[in-house]
């Protein structure tokens, strides 16, 4: 584990030396994201651990572990690791990795590959890479301009990736032109969305192209979202912050995109 790898304090992803000299963290200087009003700030993974950072760990349902540094850091995203029979896929990558967490992953059953929704999720992808045998990491070609930290372990990949034999990438689009899911086909079927598809504190999920600054998809990227995951048999779905779908949640995801075009197209307008 490198300790002097920099991440950017506000959204956790982890920067190259070639990238910091740009000054400003590109990925939040992007309307997708925001830097905060006292400007721009780094931190080493060495910073983390002298500040006592820790990682937490829950199963949240059968293979389904949920990863989490606290206290929070970067985005705060809630990442996964699913279980499989061919081996783990660690899913939003955490901002964070020390050895006390590379131990309990190794207990689970290691990393086989590792892939995030979209580039504010990266976190720490290549050191988590690193620790568990250079595992594959996959970044889609549409997002490749944000990636903060190249290395061999990346795998670029477009439209579908077969990353282990009972789980496939999805490129989806929306929030990013590379956004993506992650269908697990084992059993009931699970989808790992990430906030590509984000689910709300009501039950139904949304779609934004900013969720920090509130700016929406169009119905047209909404419909797309939908086409690209029609083919897909899951019963579960998985945000990335310990929101879930418990059940039916390919039928939510179709009826919630229904209402979002309606009102986002002005076809539940009422003026006067």
């Amino acid at each position: 584990m490198n300790t002097s790898v920099v991440l950017c304090e506000t959204c956790g992803v982890e920067h190259s030396s070639e990238t910091l000299k740009a000054g400003d963290c590109k990925i939040c200087q992007d309307d997708r994201q925001y830097l905060p009003r006292s400007g721009q700030s780094w931190v080493t993974l060495a910073d983390l651990v002298s500040r006592e950072q820790q990682m937490e760990f829950a199963e949240v349902h059968p293979r389904i572990w949920e990863i989490q540094p606290t206290p929070r850091m970067g985005i705060g995203q809630h990442s996964i690791l699913l279980r499989t029979s061919a081996g783990n896929l660690l899913w939003d990558p955490p901002a964070f990795i020390d050895a006390a967490s590379i131990a309990r992953v190794e207990e689970l059953g290691g990393i086989a590959a590792i892939a995030s929704s979209h580039p504010h999720m990266f976190g720490v992808q290549l050191e988590w890479s690193a620790a568990f045998s250079n595992a594959p990491v996959y970044v889609a070609e549409a997002d490749r301009q944000w990636l903060r930290r190249e290395g061999a372990a990346i795998r670029y990949w477009s439209e579908s990736e077969q990353v282990l034999p009972e789980v496939k990438l999805v490129q989806t689009g929306g929030h990013f032109p590379g956004s993506a899911v992650a269908h697990f086909s084992a059993g009931e079927g699970v989808l790992l969305s990430g906030d590509t598809i984000f689910p709300t504190p009501s039950g139904w999920v949304t779609f934004m192209r900013s969720y920090p600054n509130y700016i929406p998809l169009s119905p047209n990227l909404v419909r797309h979202i939908t086409q690209r995951i029609s083919t897909l048999d899951f019963n579960r779905l998985h945000g990335n912050f310990g929101n879930v779908i418990p059940e039916q949640a390919k039928e939510v995801v179709n009826a919630s995109a229904e209402r979002y075009i309606a009102w986002a197209s002005g076809q539940n307008d009422h003026l006067g």
